[in-house]
């Protein structure tokens, strides 16, 4: 009984360990699992199967086409025809009722057509393969899009654990202030105004923490919505990666040339504007006549009985073979009403591959400005955090020698706060401009092996 108690107690253990699991995620692992897990994209790799399919039905089109036909049909009162008596040796002035068929009566036919000329049909297959290569192009484009994405959220969540831990910081050293205090005012050598101080800047520090942490996990579900995790799963990023920043900043070179007709969203419209185009041509191609040849085999039988297709009943057979050419001569305009309609399908097309074209060289120069901004912005804030950091430690022994008052401790330490909260800052606006000069470049999916 022991022993099983024993082993219960080991499973329960083990199974609370495995519920409590997290998984710690790099940027590169955030990645490449939202590339394989996305609803975006598999609804675009979707797509692309289904644009596979329709390329296989047009040129099924141009293939023979071949269907069989087979009825039976039951007679139980025969139709029947008068005529007049004398063309079967009657009485002249007379007329006879003679049945048309038989009970049972059975046809099989057998269709074959195949098209010879149809330029719509030629048409067709080229814009099938067209859409092929479009829903690859939108796939691509979709990955970067969830890849943007997920880099932007996870630096989101990275800057504000970082955050977090210089508030750890900060307690840490607000604990220990606090206690010193305490320490005087109990021995008679301090006063209780500035105990109450020092606890009032301790809660305002832990509230931030709070809110941060609340913000933090807030942060994460967006990250793992980006990355189609689900809401169960507990994810940690590693703090270290916040140093990798630093490094960024020195060697980052921004090429000032930018090829717009190289990007994907550029692509896509491209290759938009060849399947209007082909559009187009097959609206034209409603003007050129269509030639095709069928043929068509039938066997039919009859008999009173349900003997059919046998010796003992009647059967007869049809062959023939058709060529049929259709020309059009005159509907009133729709054609040309239609083929009006895919040009001006192009026009606008045109129009929105230049306020594209436009709106990424405008996201590229925002995106370097914004670069230059963060860099000088960096660079200003870490001389800034190393001032406060050396004014807060000279206050702070000035303190502890009594050259100062508690009020000038605080006030460095809350300067510090926001030196180091404005650097963190700096850095994840950093980070958003890179990721925004990538995806302007087309180069975002190289944070997947970065």
């Amino acid at each position: 009984m022991k022993s099983r108690i024993l082993i219960a107690g080991i499973f329960l253990l083990v199974s609370a360990l495995r519920s409590n699991g997290q998984t710690t995620l790099t940027l590169q692992e955030a990645i490449k699992y939202s590339l394989a897990n996305s609803e975006t994209i598999k609804k675009a790799r979707l797509d692309i199967e289904n644009g596979l399919n329709v390329v296989k039905e047009t040129r099924a089109s141009a293939k023979p086409q071949l269907s069989a036909v087979s009825s039976i049909t039951l007679n139980p009162v025969v139709q029947q025809f008068v005529l007049p008596a004398e063309a079967f040796g009657g009485t002249p002035g007379e007329f006879i009722a003679i049945k048309a068929g038989q009970t049972w009566n059975a046809m099989t036919n057998l269709q074959l057509s195949q098209q010879l000329y149809n330029q719509q049909l030629f048409t067709g297959l080229k814009a099938a393969r067209s859409s092929a290569e479009f829903y690859n192009l939108m796939k691509d484009l979709s990955e970067e899009n969830v890849v943007q994405q997920v880099a932007t959220n996870y630096y989101q969540v990275l800057v504000n654990q970082h955050k977090l831990g210089l508030i750890d910081d900060n307690l840490a050293r607000i604990s220990k202030l606090q206690e010193v205090l305490q320490g005087l005012y109990e021995n008679g050598l301090g006063r209780k105004i500035d105990v109450d101080r020092i606890k009032v800047n301790r809660v305002n520090l832990e509230t931030q923490k709070a809110q941060l942490l609340n913000a933090i996990e807030l942060q994460k579900n967006v990250l793992k919505y980006s990355m189609a995790m689900p809401m169960s799963e507990s994810i940690v990023l590693p703090d270290e990666d916040i140093q990798k920043l630093e490094s960024l900043v020195a060697t980052l070179k921004v090429d000032p040339q930018l090829d717009v007709e190289s990007l994907l969203s550029v692509k896509v419209l491209r290759k938009q504007e060849q399947l209007l185009g082909l559009n187009r041509d097959a609206k034209r191609a409603e003007f050129f006549p269509t030639a095709s040849i069928s043929g068509q085999y039938m066997q039919n039988t009859q008999s009173n009985r349900f003997n059919l297709y046998t010796g003992n009943a009647l059967n007869y057979s049809t062959l023939n073979f058709t060529l049929n050419i259709h020309i059009p001569i005159y509907d009133g305009g729709a054609k040309r009403a239609r083929v009006d309609q895919a040009k001006v399908d192009i026009l606008k097309n045109q129009e929105e591959i230049n306020m594209t074209s436009n709106a990424l060289k405008m996201a590229y120069d925002n995106a370097k400005i914004q670069m230059q901004n963060s860099i000088e912005a960096i660079q200003n804030q870490r001389a800034n955090l190393e001032l406060a950091k050396e004014v807060y430690d000279n206050i702070n022994n000035n303190f502890r020698l009594g050259l100062v008052n508690l009020t000038d401790l605080l006030n460095a330490e809350s300067e510090l706060t926001s030196t180091q909260n404005a650097y963190s800052d700096a850095l994840l606006q950093f980070k958003v401009a890179e990721i925004e000069l990538m995806k302007a470049r087309g180069e975002i999916k190289n944070l997947a092996i970065n």
